[in-house]
């Protein structure tokens, strides 16, 4: 994920379109003080440009295909976790409308960039939160669907969302003045910012991971199955390799394409085929004939 010390983003920012940059650049764009090969996308007219029409595109494809997961979901009446994988969808449509603006660099003011930027990295550490629960959810140590079981995963996901978006709001709008060091360019500030690095760079990954090995556990401990945890493991893959295109292929594809495209566009795809696949394994846990131990009914 690149070489920087901990807190800083600028090499993250000038080798990859991440959302981040737009708090942490003097122009409120994926323009900074890091450098890097600049994604010009395609010009429009009055001087501006759409910076990444590729990545627009694959957002609205995943905002349409996770609706349909959503509509699929509700015929699995009976189904473990069915309301609460429905929330995780709906904060990746979110994740997806809030990208269309800030990594595909569509055309906006500074004002309502940094906006679209707030709510989407409060969505991605809440919404990777949700997913967290949702493999709690399959232990049945709350009953699913309950009033009490949403509002719990609901309430804890949105104090996540409201403590990362204020801090990066107030990052980019300078608030109260507490994270302007963070907008210090390289080389003496690197745009050091510890909370935001730990809420959107650690956060979400510690949540993936737990993710994976609880669900894990929950399929080879519990349920005695493989053939689900071969599509938890292909997720996981998935999305692996999109981090891999957004973090370290990125800049290779932004010089050869001469900033048409970068990284952002395959990130995009493979983290929209990851989470078709986490609602494949749901959906293969869920069929009614697996053998649950009456401990888990």
């Amino acid at each position: 994920m690149g070489s920087t010390q901990f807190g800083n983003f600028d090499n993250f920012c000038r080798d990859s379109t991440l959302p981040v940059c737009n708090v942490l650049s003097p122009f409120h764009n994926q323009t900074g003080p890091w450098g890097g090969c600049e994604l010009t996308g395609i010009p429009l007219s009055g001087g501006r440009r759409l910076g990444n029409l590729g990545s627009i595109v694959l957002c609205a494809i995943a905002i349409l295909v996770s609706a349909l997961l959503i509509l699929r979901s509700d015929r699995k009446k009976a189904a473990v976790g069915r309301s609460e994988m429905q929330l995780f969808l709906l904060g990746y449509i979110i994740i997806e409308i809030c990208e269309i603006f800030t990594v595909g660099e569509f055309p906006l003011s500074s004002t309502v960039r940094i906006a679209f930027t707030g709510i989407h990295i409060g969505f991605i550490v809440a919404t990777t939160w949700i997913l967290m629960l949702n493999a709690l959810i399959g232990y049945q140590i709350i009953d699913d669907g309950t009033p009490i079981s949403l509002f719990l995963i609901c309430a804890s996901a949105l104090v996540l969302f409201i403590g990362t978006g204020y801090i990066t709001l107030d990052t980019g709008f300078e608030w109260t003045g507490h994270f302007k060091s963070s907008l210090n360019g390289p080389p003496s500030g690197s745009n050091r910012s510890i909370a935001l690095y730990v809420l959107y760079q650690l956060a979400p990954l510690v949540f993936l991971v737990a993710y994976f090995v609880l669900e894990a556990y929950l399929v080879l401990g519990v349920l005695g199955e493989t053939r689900p945890l071969l599509y938890l493991t292909t997720a996981a893959i998935l999305f692996a390799v999109g981090q891999v295109f957004n973090y370290v292929v990125s800049p290779h594809i932004c010089n050869g394409t001469h900033g048409k495209i970068d990284g952002a566009l395959f990130e995009t795809l493979f983290t929209l085929l990851a989470v078709v696949m986490v609602w494949v394994f749901w959906s293969s846990i869920t069929e009614d004939d697996w053998p649950v131990p009456p401990s888990y009914t």
